[in-house]
């Protein structure tokens, strides 16, 4: 079984996007894959079919109920907010041992490549103590970072990959995902991460529409994991 950590230097930033393209690119190759984003703040059961659970569901071919999300997507709160925060409006906590532990369960005993979309960026906390880089650092499983080109995102990206490096943790690719209206090109914004990003693979996404359909990016993704 190969797993894989996707992460981001933020929110909104495309996560859920790379994930659902590499999950059908990946079926459409006959690559067996199976996906769980265990934390997702936002969540409204009333809008479920555009919430990130119900993205990774239709990718995967699965039913888009609330049963089949408990089994992809155990903490879900309100709020749009850092799953500490949303958790706390609710009056609860998210334990973070059991966080690692379903991340553990989900991992044990596949035969397929397994996703793991994480919230947020590398820096959101889960809990008082604990944030989305001790999460990584507990699985110690390889990491697709992703970017994109808005104002300021050199700055985000580069940060994230030092501090990854730092934990010592194996960051397979860099996708850049190219946001709405910004003012650096993708090609540009690609070429300053790569200058930087030493023997890590950096590869861009163009902003392409929501939905189904395959982009050479993810064929090249996929080749890295």
């Amino acid at each position: 079984m190969t797993a894989f950590f996707i992460t981001a230097t933020g929110t909104d930033i495309g996560k859920t996007f790379v994930t659902t393209g590499l999950i059908r690119h990946m079926q459409a190759t006959g690559r067996p894959v199976a996906a769980v984003k265990p934390v997702v703040s936002g969540f409204d059961p009333d809008a479920l079919k555009e919430s990130d659970p119900a993205a990774l569901l239709s990718a995967l071919g699965r039913p888009v109920t609330l049963a089949e999300v408990e089994h992809i997507s155990p903490w879900r709160f309100r709020a749009p907010l850092s799953p500490h925060m949303a958790a706390g409006h609710e009056g609860r906590a998210i334990a973070f041992h059991e966080v690692i532990e379903f991340c553990r369960r989900s991992m044990a005993g596949r035969r397929t490549t397994l996703l793991i979309e994480g919230i947020g960026g590398i820096m959101v906390p889960l809990d008082d103590r604990r944030t989305v880089l001790d999460w990584m650092s507990v699985l110690r499983i390889p990491i697709i970072l992703v970017a994109g080109t808005y104002v300021g995102t050199m700055s985000h990206t580069l940060t994230s990959l030092e501090v990854l490096v730092r934990r010592n943790l194996d960051v397979a690719a860099v996708v850049v995902s190219e946001s709405a209206g910004s003012a650096a090109s993708l090609e540009e914004t690609v070429a300053t991460v790569r200058r930087f990003a030493n023997s890590i693979d950096v590869v861009g996404l163009p902003r392409l529409a929501p939905g189904p359909g395959d982009h050479p990016v993810f064929a090249q993704l996929a080749a890295l994991m």
